[in-house]
């Protein structure tokens, strides 16, 4: 799963990117599309429940979960219309599952703001503006094709139709494709034409040093919003955050302290991400490795298998699953197994975040 880290030019976007994959570049230009080329990383999934299995299953290895993240050069007022990058942005946030739209919320005189003033609520609405007019040209384009076919008794195109339609009133007025209301065929049709706002978001508060937490103004503009929108926000200090992870063990923990935190704010950012997607973590445990797997909620066992490998759904018998307190509780597999308290599921059982499951397939 990917997500793209988009915001108006000097937001602290590529700060952000380059501490949360511990990748540090060389020091961007203090110019809009200083990131001409999407940079693309790999963050892992913070999760304390690795750390508590190897407690009791001392592993050769930990495996996180993980996301990619993509660092898409910035907006300007005019993108969908070819300014700046224009489409060439518009072409890689299409291409990602949900967005970070990193909004600045601190003031600094050395850092120039793209329009002057410093307004996280005005930049949100300028991102927001050229994202929907890039979507209202793809229903321009897509609509005719629809209304031809369906003029032939083509009964998906007749779907199409009906679709472009309440998409294009909902754009009009102002509003996000993520707010549309479907049902669940007209919204697996509705993925079909990559529209960009109808991708979920999670705005990332960028703030100063003196509001780790995000108790300032600004930050509560972005929270309301995001409130009236459903959504969440996330404060984090990239400046930062980016000297955080420069930083190995105790002068970590010394330094979080100092500032009252007690872990990197990205850790809580790569969380919030992880949910925002509709993800959860299972975990197979053994000598060789102890490794968290990524799924959709409502992953049944033979999709949970086939995340391992695309044989093992295929080959699916049954799995063995049992949870981290039951583990807490006996110590071994050995002793889970010996207490009766490793069920045994079959092809119907959904998974649940955090099981620890072994699978079991046919040849």
């Amino acid at each position: 799963m990917e997500a793209g880290i988009v915001g108006l030019p000097n937001v602290g976007k590529s700060t952000l990117f380059n501490a949360l994959t511990e990748s540090q570049g060389a020091e961007a230009a203090n110019y809009p599309f200083c990131t001409i080329e999407p940079n693309v990383g790999v963050v892992a999934v913070p999760d304390p429940r690795l750390d508590k299995i190897t407690k009791y299953i001392p592993p050769q290895k930990v495996i996180p979960a993980a996301l990619r993240l993509v660092d898409i050069a910035g907006i300007v007022k005019g993108a969908s219309e070819g300014e700046g990058l224009g489409n060439k942005f518009l072409s890689h946030i299409r291409n990602v599952d949900a967005i970070l739209h990193v909004v600045r919320c601190f003031e600094n005189d050395d850092i120039t703001h793209v329009d002057g003033v410093v307004d996280p609520i005005r930049d949100i609405d300028v991102i927001d503006t050229e994202l929907m007019l890039s979507d209202l040209q793809t229903i321009e384009t897509a609509l005719p094709k629809a209304v031809r076919s369906a003029k032939s008794g083509d009964k998906e195109a007749k779907l199409r139709v009906e679709l472009l339609e309440k998409a294009k009133t909902l754009l009009d007025e102002g509003k996000p494709l993520r707010q549309i209301e479907l049902d669940p065929e007209q919204a697996k049709a509705l993925k079909g034409f990559g529209f960009i706002t109808a991708k979920k978001v999670l705005y990332v508060a960028n703030v100063d040093e003196d509001d780790v937490l995000g108790e300032g103004d600004l930050v509560a503009k972005v929270r309301e919003r995001a409130e009236a929108e459903g959504g969440a926000v996330v404060p984090v200090c990239a400046k930062l955050e980016s000297e955080l992870a420069e930083l190995d063990g105790d002068d970590r923990r010394e330094m979080l302290e100092a500032v009252g935190l007690s872990e990197p704010a990205l850790a809580t950012l790569a969380r919030a991400a992880y949910a925002l997607l509709g993800l959860q973590s299972y975990f197979t445990a053994g000598e060789k490795e102890v490794r968290a797997w990524t799924v959709p909620v409502g992953a049944t066992a033979p999709q949970a298998a086939g995340v391992i490998h695309t044989d093992f759904e295929k080959k699916f018998i049954r799995a063995e699953v049992y949870t981290l307190d039951v583990l807490e509780a006996h110590e071994t597999e050995k002793a889970i197994r010996d207490a009766g308290k490793l069920r045994v599921e079959g092809k119907d059982y959904v998974v649940s975040d955090g099981d620890i499951c072994h699978f079991l397939t046919g040849a």
